[in-house]
């Protein structure tokens, strides 16, 4: 199982670049003094914290040629920051977990030497009962991971589901997601990939990123995200939503 970590901010690529240009060219010195100035971590986190490139992004709409990780990256930051959560690691994280989930593959919970993916909560606290240590730390930070992205960005598909079909509402998921983010981030694996503070936040705060992942997925769906597929994530909702989870 991959780790999803916080580095989306080291991942971006030429069409980054260029988008930046576009938007703040009157602020720096070209794409080499650009480049240099996105080498120095500081003087990167200053630039992407410019508001012009929020706006940008969101008045441009399906004229987009940006990677992913940037995309969210600038998204979650600005977002975040209005509603209090001011650390940029949890930022970074967010970000890379949608870029990582944004394609359904990615959002199955596939354990070593298993053909067959975890697809239903149920599935996976099972799983934790006979799974050695360091797969524990894998389960728990996807069911954390899992809960905050179906709740984040599906809300009213889930009201739907508990509503007329009997399924785990919304609270459900808030105390999965809450509950093993805490769990994981007292894991030592948590330590070794710089994750104990975000886990810790992520659970301390799991409601105020739900809600402000509500509104990222507002804006997703109403101006189509790059590599963005609603139809691929509404696939991936339904991957949780089943009677036996509760």
């Amino acid at each position: 199982m991959k780790v999803i970590k916080p580095n989306c901010r080291v991942q971006f690529a030429a069409q980054d670049v260029e988008f930046i240009l576009t938007v703040l060219g009157g602020k720096l010195e070209g794409t080499e003094g650009l480049v240099k100035l996105l080498a120095d971590e500081d003087s990167r986190d200053l630039i992407l914290d410019d508001e012009a490139l929020f706006r940008a992004l969101l008045e441009r709409g399906g004229c987009l040629r940006v990677t992913s990780h940037f995309y969210f990256y600038i998204l979650v930051r600005q977002v975040f920051k209005r509603t209090g959560i001011a650390e940029r690691g949890v930022a970074d994280y967010v970000a890379e977990m949608l870029t990582e989930f944004a394609r359904a593959d990615r959002a199955r919970c596939v354990l070593p030497g298993q053909a067959t993916p975890l697809d239903y909560f149920f599935e996976m606290l099972a799983a934790l009962q006979t799974a050695d240590d360091h797969t524990r730390f894998h389960i728990r930070a996807h069911i954390g991971n899992y809960s905050l992205f179906l709740s984040g960005v599906f809300p009213d598909r889930i009201r739907e589901r508990a509503e007329r079909r009997g399924f785990p509402d919304l609270s459900y998921y808030v105390a999965l997601g809450r509950t093993h983010f805490r769990v994981a981030s007292d894991h030592r694996l948590a330590k070794r990939y710089a994750l104990t503070d975000i886990f810790g936040t992520l659970s301390e705060r799991f409601e105020t990123t739900r809600l402000a992942l509500n509104e990222i997925a507002d804006r997703l769906f109403s101006l189509g995200g790059p590599d963005y597929s609603l139809d691929r994530l509404l696939n991936a909702a339904g991957n949780a939503a089943n009677p036996g989870e509760a």
